[in-house]
């Protein structure tokens, strides 16, 4: 018996006339082509979206949009890789129209519009939010680490530069001494070349060491810690495979889909004082004025909870219990007698630059620690006439980190009504957020291969996650789910947003 055989390669066949032929109504490329057709692209802020009326013509950017996304559902990134796929995938053939951009093109859409692909990703969210698939009920809010186009080689904090410089200077002392045993030498015809490689090796020393000692007085007249060359945004920060340089990825993602909602780009290592920005663009998206925030212990600042929680949403914070005074919106003040010393906390007021203490009492700053980037607020005053014992030092500190230049004296003294508040946690809550927070993160880093950046800064990388999570989100809006059946496949969504009318 013979093995199955294919056919002859110069055989002539009856191939499909039409290229529409080649691609199933279930495809995902339609869904694509649908979507990205139904998007106005000036009022979205891309740059060449109407055609030049001298010149030669320029390439649609609905065709470039429609090809990285393309890319990004299938673990496709690189721009020369795409330019290949648009000479060999029939999906991206059918997509594009038969068009073959260069990947110079390619590569410089998605440097020139990173604010645009942000508002793509923002439009289709409230796209969804029309499809009810946002529940806008709970939001898990997580950061996760992305590796920069930055070499841990090429970043240097100040105890980097300061060892390299002590060990430059050792170096340079042995040459030295090299140098005068030279000098003393009888053979002269050797030492001659051998004190001319010397020369030239110590040249090299010093001039790293003067570049090292650049960097150091950078360090010391500014606010950052960290000099990164490659890309000047990226950090030194800590992952679950050590320390490497990335940029940290705020993420705000709904529990009834497990679709992401709203991301922020920032090269601050921890996650502290980032919940309140999340909420606030959050609800904003979801036009949701009360929302449940659940978050890690990465997240327990009590200022940052206080603040959510007065913009009317409930924080939940793994970990913490909070109990503190809160600014009340009555005109009376309550009058608080006693605290409980486990979970009660003091409360940053950041449009009054006042710390509350667990008692009330208002604490003003005081000084400034330039090297630790820590301010003070106490009161003196007040704890001196205190009947509770909030601290075994004289007076009750609050601290909080901050920039020099936006430490201020300045503040109102008046009384502000006050009320006890105290925040449980949610056990049930919080064990929900791994399973709704780590899905897309997982997704994303794992199943579409997006674990580093290839592009340099924060405001390329907002493009490039945007990207990112719009091909999450679309994935996740076309998959078939028992609680949307009337969007199960395809062909649903698509023909949902083919009869959309076009908005920016």
């Amino acid at each position: 018996m013979e093995f199955i055989a294919g056919e002859n390669r110069e055989q002539i066949t009856m191939l499909p006339n039409c290229l529409d032929d080649y691609v199933g109504e279930e495809n995902t490329v339609r869904v694509i082509d649908a979507f990205v057709e139904s998007l106005d692209m000036e009022g979205l802020g891309f740059e060449k979206s109407v055609p030049n009326d001298t010149g030669r013509p320029m390439y649609n950017p609905k065709d470039l949009l429609k090809l990285y996304i393309y890319g990004y559902m299938n673990r496709i990134r690189s721009s020369r890789s795409l330019e290949k796929e648009t000479h060999r995938n029939l999906e991206v053939i059918w997509l594009l129209r038969k068009l073959t951009p260069d990947h110079k093109t390619i590569a410089c859409f998605r440097q020139q519009n990173p604010l645009a692909l942000k508002n793509v990703f923002r439009h289709f969210v409230q796209l969804c939010c029309g499809l009810d698939l946002y529940g806008r009920k709970l939001i898990a809010v997580d950061g996760s680490k992305f590796k920069a186009w930055n070499t841990k080689d090429r970043n240097f904090t100040k105890g980097k530069i300061s060892d390299r410089i002590r060990r430059l200077n050792d170096k340079i002392e042995q040459y030295m001494e090299e140098l005068e045993q030279e000098d003393t030498a009888e053979n002269v015809a050797r030492t001659d070349a051998h004190s001319a490689k010397a020369e030239d090796s110590l040249r090299q020393l010093t001039e790293r060491r003067t570049i090292l000692e650049n960097y150091q007085e950078q360090l010391k007249s500014g606010d950052d810690t960290q000099i990164s060359l490659t890309d000047p945004d990226s950090r030194l920060m800590k992952t679950k495979g050590g320390l490497d340089v990335c940029l940290n990825v705020q993420t705000a993602v709904d529990s009834k889909n497990k679709m992401i909602v709203e991301f922020e780009v920032t090269n601050q290592a921890q996650d502290k004082n980032m919940l309140t920005p999340m909420a606030e663009k959050t609800s904003e998206i979801l036009a949701a004025p009360s929302l449940t925030f659940v978050a890690d212990n990465g997240y327990d600042s009590v200022s940052d909870v206080a603040q959510v929680l007065a913009a009317g949403h409930t924080p939940i914070v793994a970990g913490g219990t909070y109990e503190f005074c809160f600014p009340a919106s009555t005109q009376e003040a309550e009058q608080i007698t006693e605290y409980d010393p486990e979970v009660a906390r003091s409360v940053f007021l950041p449009e009054r630059n006042v710390f509350v203490c667990p008692m009330g009492h208002m604490l003003h700053p005081t000084c400034y620690h330039r090297t630790k980037h820590v301010a003070k607020y106490i009161n003196g005053a007040a704890c001196s006439k205190c009947t509770q014992k909030c601290t075994t030092s004289r007076y009750y500190t609050a601290e909080r980190l901050m920039k020099p230049s936006d430490f201020r004296r300045e503040y109102d003294d008046s009384p502000v009504p006050l009320k006890k508040v105290r925040i449980s946690q949610n056990k049930a809550v919080v064990q929900q957020r791994k399973c709704i927070v780590e899905h897309p993160f997982g997704t994303v880093k794992r199943n579409m291969g997006i674990s580093y950046l290839l592009l340099r800064g924060i405001g390329k990388a907002r493009g490039e996650i945007s990207l990112a999570f719009l091909a999450y989100n679309l994935k996740r809006a076309i998959s078939p789910n028992k609680q949307r059946p009337g969007l199960c496949g395809h062909g649903g969504i698509a023909c949902h947003l083919a009869s959309a009318p076009k908005t920016a």
